[in-house]
């Protein structure tokens, strides 16, 4: 349910700031909408990545406590968005359920990982991964049958029901074996601050350096890509006579593609890992996401025709490409022991998050200087470049065991 929280403010992003600016006095124009919409995304992205706090909270205290903290964090924050009377309160609640949503893929990919058996980990962890775009494809229909016709304000009080799971976890969710013994292993001494600091010892350093600069490639396309999809088809849908309620469910469908096209992805993805090796998957993943936004923003977002069909077909390519971050959901825990798992996860995961800031903010203020979300976001291809040049550098884990 974390995607559905995520995406929702992709989804009414412009109806929201169009009612929110103006109340802070600010104009609500094309540019400024671009440029505070990008603002937002990148404290968003920073709240997420505070979240890489939760690794250490989970190594120590274990991994259900701690998803059960992050799930209610992310949930209250979205439903107070509702309630948001402009731009800095919008800000300050989407700060805070950032926090609380990257909480639950660090925790829950290290719960996967110990608790599957070793010839289905692979397939576990993008199955669980599946949940975010799941929760995607959830919030579209949502967007197209609430919000299109109540507002967004209806889209944010409905992103609080995560926190119904709760119950549901306490009650039916154990903690993983492994990591008791290994806590039972370690005398019960075992802090946070040694499970942090274990990921920069001389065993681990290089893999989180070069894992962490995977993810800020990833994030970037993710955030000032696929984030952007809804806004770029609500824009195509007004400049083709559109209106607004046809716009809103043209993005709830673009957004619904997406997240099916990543569904399908995920399925694909533990199959070509376990034949290719988790390296050569990644970089196959890496070339779509870069194909697709290069096509989709580049190109498509310009066409004077056919636009609204064509960008439709370049969601399912985004969607296709953003399944790249399915490989880090095995992956990444294959690399570390147990006592640091959690942390490692989600420091790596997390901590690319404020340099994909940067970059989503970027993207806002280029929006602001060529009055167009197309070429700004197109750029971001580029990321991806860099990572297929250090896809080599990665640490194949391909057939071996789960570290104790």
């Amino acid at each position: 349910m974390d995607g559905m929280d995520s995406f929702i403010y992709s989804l009414v992003l412009v109806p929201a700031l169009t009612e929110l600016l103006p109340r802070s006095g600010i104009p609500a124009t094309t540019a400024n909408i671009g440029y505070y919409g990008g603002l937002f995304f990148a404290l968003f992205m920073i709240g997420y990545g505070t979240a890489l706090i939760w690794g250490p909270i989970a190594d120590r205290f274990g991994r259900v406590r701690t998803m059960m903290f992050s799930i209610f964090c992310f949930s209250v924050f979205t439903l107070l968005t509702a309630f948001a009377t402009g731009v800095w309160s919008l800000a300050v609640f989407r700060f805070m359920a950032g926090v609380g949503i990257g909480g639950e893929w660090s925790v829950g990919a290290a719960l996967v990982s110990e608790d599957w058996p070793e010839e289905r980990r692979a397939m576990g962890g993008a199955l669980m991964h599946t949940g975010y775009y799941i929760g995607v494809l959830f919030a579209a229909i949502a967007n197209a049958l609430i919000g299109s016709r109540f507002g967004w304000r209806y889209m944010f009080a409905l992103g609080g029901a995560p926190a119904l799971l709760i119950g549901l976890i306490r009650n039916n969710v154990q903690e993983p074996a492994r990591w008791e013994g290994k806590l039972q292993e370690l005398g019960g001494k075992w802090t946070m601050h040694r499970a942090f600091l274990k990921l920069f010892s001389t065993q681990y350093r290089r893999r989180t350096i070069v894992n962490s600069m995977y993810l800020i490639v990833s994030l970037c396309g993710l955030w000032a890509g696929s984030v952007y999809a809804p806004e770029a088809m609500t824009y195509i849908a007004a400049r083709t006579g559109r209106t607004v309620a046809e716009g809103a469910r043209l993005a709830s469908y673009s957004t619904a593609l997406l997240g099916i096209a990543t569904v399908l992805g995920a399925l694909i993805v533990p199959l070509l890992a376990d034949w290719l090796g988790r390296r050569a998957t990644l970089a196959i993943f890496y070339t779509v996401m870069m194909s697709a936004i290069w096509l989709a923003f580049g190109h498509v977002f310009y066409m004077q025709q056919n636009a609204v069909a064509w960008f439709l077909v370049c969601s399912v390519l985004l969607g296709l490409g953003g399944a790249n971050f399915i490989v880090y959901s095995f992956w990444l825990p294959e690399q570390y022991g147990t006592e640091c798992r959690a942390s490692a996860f989600a420091f790596i995961t997390n901590i690319g998050r404020f340099a994909a800031a940067g970059f989503t903010f970027l993207v806002g203020a280029g929006v602001r200087h060529f009055q167009t979300f197309g070429i700004p976001v197109a750029m971001t291809a580029l990321a991806f470049i860099v990572g297929l040049a250090l896809v080599p550098l990665g640490e194949e884990t391909k057939g071996k065991r789960l570290p104790a």
